[in-house]
């Protein structure tokens, strides 16, 4: 564990402030849920909580399936990381932070679909200006009415067309159903 130097108080309410400086670099938002943990050393730990992190193997289980009979590469993502991936390296990108791009899309609470025209978007933060795989599709997982995550299928960047891959809309509508089902799984 890493000391920051930093001390704070607890309030009467036995609420303590998490600096701003750690929320920004642990990416932390308002109303984020964390677990907390305790140790024999009597330290305290506070973990960022994932619901959608719990269904990480079933998750990777559905993006196998997708991968498999549909020809997609596809992501499963929480609101900060991939947490499990089929049709693509998961050495290069489980458990790689998500890109600004796939936040804003998670964010929107909408299906994103690329178009032809569009910039291509990264799947991680370190992907860089031209990813050797992007964004074709991504819907936000919401359970609850909260946002856990976002199901998306990628596509190459090298322009080569996959002749297995599924025509847009399908692959938007079984984008869609993964996103739902997940979220539904988390309600159960």
């Amino acid at each position: 564990m890493k000391a920051t130097g930093i001390v704070r108080r607890i309030d009467d309410l036995g609420r303590v402030v998490i600096p701003k400086e750690i929320r920004r670099t642990m990416r932390i938002r308002e109303g984020d849920p964390l677990e907390i943990y305790t140790d024999r050393e009597g330290e305290v730990i506070f973990k960022k909580y994932s619901p959608i992190g719990e269904l990480a193997s079933f998750a990777g289980q559905y993006a196998d399936t997708l991968h498999k009979t549909c020809g997609l590469s596809v992501a499963i993502c929480d609101r900060d990381a991939v947490i499990s991936c089929a049709g693509i390296s998961k050495k290069e990108y489980h458990d790689k932070p998500i890109s600004r791009n796939l936040e804003e899309i998670i964010e929107s609470r909408s299906l994103y679909v690329h178009s032809g025209s569009d910039e291509k978007l990264p799947l991680t933060a370190d992907a860089g200006d031209s990813p050797a795989l992007y964004v074709s599709c991504a819907m936000p997982i919401i359970s609850e009415g909260d946002i856990v995550g976002c199901a998306v299928s990628l596509k190459d960047s090298s322009g080569e067309r996959d002749t297995s891959a599924p025509a847009a809309d399908v692959e938007a509508k079984l984008i869609q159903t993964a996103a739902g089902f997940l979220g539904r799984q988390l309600e159960s």
